[in-house]
């Protein structure tokens, strides 16, 4: 029980302090509708729930993963951080098609599934990112656009 506690404090002052960072993102006249704010703090707002959550009803006996989940974790966050830093070279679709893909067949290892959504994934939310909130992405990567 403490371990929970313990780590919900820590996530809460983690999303407090990315809610506080995110209000100092500077906006400029000719921003996006929803802003550059918003979803920043909407996530740490989420975390923090979450994490006050785990302080006040934690699992009594916790079962820790073991290794091979570990490293399966830290795997998906290296693909996570290596999407995040090929969106502006290659664009939006073919990483997060990529990223998609590639994490969905780590749930379930079945090729032709991790394919199909992570080509559903990259056309569905570029289609609610660009067209329904109406965010700047760009699809592929600017020297194809010509």
């Amino acid at each position: 029980m403490a371990s929970d506690r313990i780590f919900g404090l820590v996530m809460a002052t983690v999303a407090l302090a990315y809610i506080a960072s995110a209000t100092q993102i500077q906006t400029s006249f000719l921003s996006d509708p929803v802003g550059p704010k918003t979803f920043p703090i909407l996530i740490g707002t989420v975390c923090a729930i979450s994490a006050m959550f785990m302080v006040l009803k934690p699992d009594p006996e916790p079962e820790w993963p073991v290794l091979r989940t570990f490293a399966a974790l830290c795997f998906a966050v290296f693909v996570l951080v290596a999407y995040a830093y090929a969106l502006k070279p290659i664009g939006f679709m073919m990483p997060t098609a990529v990223a998609a893909g590639v994490l969905s067949f780590q749930i379930s290892p079945k090729i032709k599934t991790a394919i199909l959504s992570g080509l559903g994934l990259s056309i569905g939310l570029f289609i609610i990112f660009k067209y329904a909130l109406d965010l700047g992405l760009v699809p592929f990567p600017k020297s194809w656009m010509g």
